[in-house]
Order: C-alpha cells, then sequence, then structure tokens
C-alpha cells in the first residue's frame, strides 16, 4: 500500500523532528543515501514527495531534531549481563536502566515520548538542551543501554522491521511532547569518559625507567585517541592506534588480548548505525589487520643502563 508511512513522516515533521527514509523492512538507509543527517528533512511537502512513492521506513536523525533517545533494548538469545550487572531483576535494558534511575535517586521516566521496538524493548524520546552538541553510546552507562543523538537515528514510529534477529512494528505507547533531558541524565551523558585501564602484570625491562607506566600510558594514549576520533575519521584513528600497539605486541611487550579488549572497549561508543558506515564489523577487521601489520615490525626496546651510585 502506497505511503502507509507517510502519515507518521509527517506527524515527526509536525513535532519539528528531521525525518530520512529507510529501506523497506530495514533499519538501514537507502543505497547511496549515505548524506542521510544533512538531508533529513522536516519539509511535509518534500517528504509527501518522497513517501508518496513507496512505504518507507521513518528514521528520525537525532542530531537536526535536537534530540537524545535512550535505547533500552532486550537481549538476543543466549546473551546473558556482564557481572557488574548480572543482578536479581536485571533482564533487559529497562531493568538496567531502572537500576540507573534509582542509584540516582530519580524516579524511572514515564513523562516523555516514548515508541515500543520491534523486539520489545524502548525508546525514550528527550529534547537536547540549547547549545549542547551530544553524541552517541553504546553500552558505556549501562548493559543494554544505549543512546542516540548527534550522529545517530533512530527507527521512526509506524516503521516495521523484518530481520532475522527480530520482527515487528515500532509504536508510539506514549504520545507526549519529549521531556527535556533531565539534569542527572545529562551529567552522566557528559561527564568524561574513562579510559580504559587494563592492569598489566609482570614488570618489563625498557628503555625507560618504569616501562609498566610507559605502556600504561601508551595504552591509555592509543585508546583516548580512538575515542576522540571524529566522525569521518573514526577507522583512520583506530588503525593507527592497533598499528602502534600492534608493534609493542611484537615486542613481547604487551598482551594482546589486553590491547584486543582496550581498542574494542575504545571503540564501541562509535559503533551504531551512522555516517560514513562503521560498523562494528570493520571495526574489528581494523582492529586484527592493524594489529598484525603491527607486530610484523616490532618496536626495539633496550634496556637502558643504570647509573651507579
Amino acid at each position: 500500500m502506497s505511503g502507509g508511512t507517510l502519515p507518521f513522516a509527517l506527524a515527526a515533521a509536525r513535532r519539528g523532528w528531521h525525518v530520512f527514509p529507510l529501506r523497506p523492512g530495514h533499519k538501514t538507509p537507502l543505497a547511496g543515501f549515505t548524506d542521510w543527517e544533512q538531508h533529513a528533512t522536516a519539509d511535509p511537502d518534500r517528504i509527501a514527495a518522497f513517501w508518496g512513492r513507496r512505504p518507507f521506513n521513518v528514521a528520525v536523525a537525532c542530531g537536526p531534531s535536537r534530540l537524545v533517545v535512550i535505547d533500552l533494548d532486550t537481549p538476543k538469545p543466549g546473551k546473558t549481563p556482564p557481572p557488574e550487572w548480572d543482578l536479581p531483576g536485571i533482564n533487559e535494558g529497562a531493568d538496567a536502566f531502572a537500576l540507573l534511575c534509582e542509584r540516582a535517586g530519580q524516579p524511572f521516566p514515564t513523562n516523555t515520548f516514548a515508541v515500543r521496538t520491534r523486539r520489545d524493548g524502548l525508546h525514550l524520546y528527550y529534547d537536547v538542551p540549547p547549545g549542547l552538541d551530544l553524541r552517541n553510546t553504546n553500552g558505556r552507562h549501562g548493559w543494554l543501554i544505549d543512546t542516540r543523538a548527534g550522529g545517530g537515528y533512530v527507527v521512526g514510529p509506524g516503521s516495521h522491521v523484518a530481520l532475522p534477529d527480530g520482527t515487528g512494528t515500532y509504536d508510539v505507547v506514549n504520545d507526549a511532547p519529549p521531556a527535556p533531558l533531565p539534569g542527572w541524565l545529562l551529567e552522566i551523558l557528559t561527564a568524561p569518559i574513562p579510559t580504559p585501564t587494563p592492569q598489566l602484570g609482570a614488570r618489563l625491562s625498557g628503555d625507560v625507567a618504569d616501562l609498566d607506566g610507559y605502556l600504561q600510558a601508551a595504552l591509555n594514549g592509543e585508546a583516548r585517541r580512538v575515542v576522540e576520533a571524529q566522525i569521518g575519521g573514526r577507522n583512520h584513528a583506530l588503525n593507527k592506534a592497533a598499528y602502534n600497539l600492534g608493534r609493542l605486541v611484537g615486542a613481547g611487550a604487551l598482551p594482546e588480548p589486553v590491547v584486543r579488549e582496550t581498542l574494542t572497549e575504545a571503540v564501541s561508543i562509535h559503533l551504531s548505525p551512522g555516517r560514513d558506515g562503521f560498523t562494528e564489523t570493520e571495526a574489528l577487521a581494523t582492529i586484527n589487520a592493524a594489529l598484525t601489520a603491527g607486530a610484523r615490525r616490532p618496536r626495539t626496546i633496550t634496556r637502558r643502563q643504570e647509573v651507579a651510585a
């Protein structure tokens, strides 16, 4: 039926949200529609012309719409919480978020626009304070808790997705206006990103006074390079970080599992449906290739002569 999702796209535009088309039955933009954040629109005439052709799914571009969407997911089969979230009553993202609210001394927010997702998850929409540029996060604040903001989008109400991991619609469950982002949530989302600090075991000799400290600084510095990378440069930053650390792995100075864990954690905040096609598959492939290339050119680490007293 032509235009089946048109009313939903227009309803989003009436709220001032910028939308763009997704492939029917999917969560991804149309082929070749790569600059979706730039071309997302709230113009009803453009929307009517586009969605009048086919019942495209609806995506809401969070950045241009000045939205932060809290994405509370449900686990895929066989997935269990990590140890820090493996607690009684924590079975899905909404449970983890309820615990986050409890720890902050706040009620679970029910007074904002909310959408039930195809896998029975929940999207909570919030207005972004003026002048604030928030970005996406992936699981950094709790198990199965993601956020979509600048550089990210969410599948909008009225869409129908049929994929191997679940089939269903996205339905409005609370049609209230998006509430202002609560101060306590804003504080969490704008807190400095902790740099991974894996503990290295044995002391290693090298050309600095404290090679353990030197290696820790190398890990932290390369992780920070990845975390702070901007859209369009994320894969380059990850490649450089993995190559540099791979040279230390090749020299026997760093354990490869620690390096992989550090890089995987650092890049996780960037892995969302977004611009320039940066995906988990691409990130892991970059880590593998760059670590291998770096290990083939190990750094030369020499023991510094001790100074006699």
